[in-house]
């Protein structure tokens, strides 16, 4: 007999027609290979009873309030990655404040005369109008200020009124650690927005947040559980490290549960250089941004959320012009300028831009990766589209192997073998690299179909008989960034 039956054995002799199915090459176009995110961030007391580095899955901005705590580090971040992608499977895991942390803050003091008008505030990205009138004092006006503060339960701060100066508002970020540093307060962001005549507000920035969570713990809280975009709120060197190390490993063939991690630093030019210059990995990507109405921990997570969306549809094609819902630019005068962005590229830095209508999109997304282990440098993992473009292509290829051949035997190609013989052969691995190569070119993924066959290698391994071995050479296609062009005019 020929055909290699899988369930039907060859001892029946009772008169019967016996069929089995068999799905192994039912599917031959690409997989679907489906993401899920990962949020990492700090929660509050106040939300409901969910475990510190217990993953759960979030499906909007109000279950992450009433997991997290409304106000919460998570709770934003989380709403700022469902506003940019609704689609994705998306699970959060929540750290407590360190115990050590000590909490940023700053403050508002009120001078001058006060006349009737609204106060537009913004404090992490967030619009605050307090309504004052002819007459009020300081003191009164400052009071205001603090109760419409803490009416806005979603603000990531509470404030007072100072005791001993009671035309200062005292603001305290709610979570304790150095990201509160980052929460900016400012005045009057829109065309048209200003002070009620005669009012000034002194604004002291937030700072004095010191101590982030260790995220070392996270990982042994998700397990082997695969976590395609993963985002990380903390740029702190420990927790890049940890990052870093444990993105490493799962990318590494004994694991194959590859992630790729977003996040997003606010500071100078010179800050955001040094500390792109400080990483090198091809699995991390970091948005620069100088001052900021929003907070870099929503810049991260509605980056991470546009990827996860675009990155699942096609990993190949760039992400640049995509515009991050939900965030707001920094003011004209604190954007860099696009003789800083380039600079910022070579540091490992991603950057963005602002349209005319004032919306953020991705200009550049890249990881931190600069040198190989020798030191020199290296732009093989220097889009963030590589990396996503190559863990597609080995979950299709593994994935099409093991459904096609689950159980199949391993000999040469020089022997007979009778037709419907469930065998793999070298020659016939190679045959389905390259018809693998052919569905990965139809979607734009690779090319150069030539250069693959001419350097492919399928062959049976020396040292085990069971074992059959693929060097898979795809070209990776790249992605449309950079239009020159010469005009060479004539009078």
């Amino acid at each position: 007999m020929a055909i290699s039956f899988n369930d039907i054995p060859t001892t029946i002799r009772v008169p019967f027609v016996f069929a089995e199915f068999d799905n192994t090459n039912a599917v031959s176009g690409p997989s679907l290979m489906p993401y899920r995110n990962l949020v990492i961030g700090q929660r509050l007391a106040s939300g409901m009873p969910v475990a510190a580095l217990t993953p759960i899955r979030v499906t909007s901005p109000a279950q992450a309030k009433n997991y997290f705590g409304a106000g919460s580090m998570l709770a934003h971040m989380l709403e700022r990655q469902l506003q940019n992608n609704s689609i994705t499977e998306t699970w959060a895991i929540a750290l407590d404040d360190d115990g050590a942390a000590t909490a940023a803050a700053g403050s508002v003091t009120v001078g001058g005369t006060v006349a009737s008008g609204v106060i537009y505030l913004y404090i992490g990205g967030r619009r605050l109008k307090v309504g004052v009138s002819a007459g009020d004092t300081l003191a009164e006006v400052a009071t205001e200020i603090a109760a419409v503060i803490n009416a806005n339960t979603d603000l990531a701060v509470t404030a007072e009124v100072n005791v001993g100066t009671p035309e200062q508002v005292d603001i305290t970020a709610r979570n304790k650690g150095e990201v509160g540093n980052g929460l900016d307060i400012s005045l009057n962001y829109y065309d048209g927005e200003s002070l009620p005549s005669g009012l000034t507000i002194a604004i002291v920035a937030m700072t004095g947040g010191a101590a982030n969570p260790d995220i070392q713990d996270v990982w042994a809280a998700i397990g082997d559980v695969h976590y395609n975009i993963i985002t990380n709120p903390y740029t702190d060197a420990a927790n890049l490290t940890s990052l870093e190390a444990e993105l490493l490993d799962r990318w590494g063939p004994m694991r194959m549960i590859e992630g790729q991690s977003f996040s997003a630093a606010l500071g100078t030019h010179s800050a955001l250089g040094t500390l792109g210059d400080s990483r090198n990995s091809p699995h991390n990507s970091i948005m620069g941004i100088p001052k900021s109405p929003s907070p870099a921990y929503e810049w991260a997570a509605a980056i991470a959320g546009k990827v996860s969306f675009y990155g699942n549809i096609d990993p190949a094609r760039p992400f640049q012009t995509l515009q991050l819902e939900g965030i707001l630019p920094p003011k004209p005068i604190d954007r860099f300028t696009m003789a800083e962005n380039n600079l910022l590229l070579f540091d490992g830095i991603s950057t963005f831009s602002v349209d005319d209508g004032g919306l953020v999109r991705i200009q550049r997304l890249i990881t931190t990766y600069k040198t190989n282990p020798q030191g020199a440098e290296d732009i093989s993992y220097l889009d963030v589209n590589t990396p996503l473009t190559l863990a597609y292509l080995r979950y299709d290829f593994r994935n099409y192997i093991l459904r096609k051949y689950p159980r199949h035997k391993l000999g040469n190609d020089s022997t007979n073998y009778g037709a419907g013989q469930a065998i793999m052969t070298p020659k016939l691995g190679r045959a389905e690299a390259i018809a693998r190569f052919r569905i990965w070119e139809e979607q734009g993924l690779v090319e150069n179909i030539d250069q693959f066959k001419n350097d492919l290698i399928c062959e049976r391994n020396a040292a085990d008989p069971n074992r059959l071995d693929w060097y898979l050479p795809p070209d990776l296609m790249n992605q449309f960034r950079v239009g020159a062009a010469k005009i060479g005019f004539i009078l």
